[in-house]
């Protein structure tokens, strides 16, 4: 995922198709103002971590494609990484939904992801 390795995204062992964990280091050029990672970052380090989980929660020969994501953001982050930890909700023959919950070095909850990505049809040859 080559948005991802720009952002620095760091998939951590023990990732699997229960729960999948990833973070960044917060970054000035990943800031707004004051030096807080911006929301845009945040959602990207979730959607990235919870479009591995549904990966490894496809059927064989599949792919899939985020189609709705909704953030609560609960608190800034100004220094430190941003642990995320992705896990499915819902697995079905046509979607697939996960929850992805964001956290700060000292434990805080800095936001919830939920996305519901859409399960295709393996890409013609």
């Amino acid at each position: 995922m080559s948005f991802a390795r720009l952002l620095g995204v760091e998939v951590l062992g023990g990732s699997g198709p229960e729960e999948v964990r990833a973070r960044i280091a917060w970054r000035d050029d990943l800031c707004t103002a004051g030096g807080i990672v911006h929301g845009g970052a945040l959602m990207a380090l979730a959607d990235s971590a919870g479009a591995i989980c549904a990966f490894l929660n496809l059927p064989e020969d599949r792919r899939t494609a985020t189609i709705e994501s909704k953030t609560n953001f609960f608190a800034a982050v100004s220094a430190g990484h941003v642990l995320a930890r992705s896990r499915p909700l819902h697995t079905g023959r046509t979607t697939i939904v996960v929850e992805t919950d964001l956290h700060d070095d000292a434990g805080r909850h800095v936001a919830r992801v939920t996305q519901t990505q859409a399960i295709l049809d393996a890409r013609p040859a």
